[in-house]
């Protein structure tokens, strides 16, 4: 008898193999997750396994509570960064973590990319902010939800969470739905969206923009941000309520 979980297991598997596809991980790095928001479940990478090796069935169902509804392996450790991510972001319906290198090593630099190009306005008006560095107490207390909640912070919570833009000033609140990606300092990068291939998707766009400005600073190291307008008109063409990118 077929799961009823077939479906999302085959959506996540699907996104998971997209992240050695796309050059967004080797090895074991990385995982995708898939939502099922009637459900209230989701379906993950399993722990430690191969993309070349992986199956669908090898694909771990859990609840926000992280009980294992499905699957026989242990789903990925940063299942917990993706269950509060789920509980705290309406509207997504995928999380992709990679260690992509260009946007983990500006991660590790623990430093938000600022908005250079066009490239980067047509996907967020924002920069892609990078987190605070987690404190020993969260990391000692519960150190993948606490990732989760430091995420949520900065976005939802700047205040809380200590977050500083680009500039060094107290970061403003952030619509998740609007800017799906984001820098975990010292760690790397995560990215939303609709649906699992949403999120790996921006994903990729991420490390495209982070290799992208890293080039753009080394040619020109004082490198101003596009102008507002330039950010404006890219950012509303293809997201805004007139948008006119694409087929209608």
């Amino acid at each position: 008898m077929s799961s009823v979980y077939q479906s999302l297991k085959e959506e996540a598997f699907e996104a998971n193999m997209e992240i050695p596809k796309r050059g967004l991980a080797i090895y074991t790095w990385g995982n995708v997750s898939a939502y099922d928001r009637s459900r209230a479940v989701f379906a993950i990478k399993p722990s430690g396994v191969p993309y070349d090796t992986m199956k669908v069935d090898d694909i771990v169902v859990v609840d926000l509570d992280l009980k294992r509804v499905e699957g026989s392996l242990n789903p990925s450790s940063d299942t917990p960064t993706h269950a509060e991510l789920y509980r705290h972001f309406e509207n997504i319906g995928g999380i992709t973590h990679t260690h992509s290198p260009y946007a983990t090593s500006w991660a590790q630099a623990r430093r938000s990319i600022p908005l250079f190009g066009t490239t980067h306005a047509d996907h967020s008006a924002h920069a892609v902010p990078c987190t605070p560095m987690i404190s020993r107490e969260a990391v000692e207390r519960a150190y993948e939800d606490e990732t989760g909640l430091l995420i949520v912070n900065t976005f939802l919570h700047p205040e809380k969470a200590g977050a500083l833009d680009e500039n060094g000033l107290p970061l403003k609140a952030l619509n998740p739905s609007e800017n799906p990606m984001v820098l975990v300092a010292g760690h790397g990068p995560f990215a939303w969206g609709a649906d699992a291939a949403m999120s790996v998707y921006n994903a990729a766009v991420l490390e495209q923009v982070a290799r992208m400005a890293w080039i753009a600073l080394s040619l020109n190291p004082g490198l101003s941000p596009l102008p507002q307008y330039v950010v404006d008109k890219h950012y509303e063409r293809k997201h805004g309520k007139n948008a006119y990118y694409g087929q209608r």
